[in-house]
């Protein structure tokens, strides 16, 4: 049998609004997902850490405090020193399109903004799942 996805949910900065946090982290439970929430005011490196030590697949970083292109970078640089480029990574919250598309240029598999189907969410991490190669 195998191991339920493991995913790192993460709020990261100052941003003190984590309704949309919970709420996707409460559908992918739902969905099957074994699902760790770090809760409020992480930093990146506290981030990176969690997904360590939790051995995570998928960390889904939520931001709404604009911070996104400072704090997500961080978070990537944080799991390539850990040798976790494995590790699908996902964003969400109020990112502006240009910045989405630069995001996921630097390795964010995909930005999910205000408003997402968390379906989307599910089928995008079970599509990622399905594909990829297991050690």
């Amino acid at each position: 049998m195998q191991r339920k996805i493991r995913v790192l949910v993460g709020k990261v900065g100052l941003d003190g609004h984590d309704r949309g946090a919970k709420v996707i982290a409460s559908a992918l439970r739902d969905a099957g997902f074994e699902v760790i929430y770090s809760g409020l005011h992480q930093t990146p490196e506290m981030l990176a850490e969690a997904a360590l030590q939790e051995d995570v697949d998928v960390i889904g970083i939520s931001l709404l405090s604009g911070a996104h292109m400072t704090l997500v970078p961080r978070v990537l640089d944080l799991l390539k020193k850990n040798e976790m480029q494995d590790v699908l990574v996902l964003a969400g919250g109020t990112i502006p399109p240009d910045d989405a598309k630069e995001l996921e240029r630097t390795g964010v598999s995909r930005v999910f903004g205000p408003g997402t189907d968390t379906r989307d969410i599910v089928e995008h991490i079970r599509t990622w799942n399905a594909t990829r190669s297991f050690k």
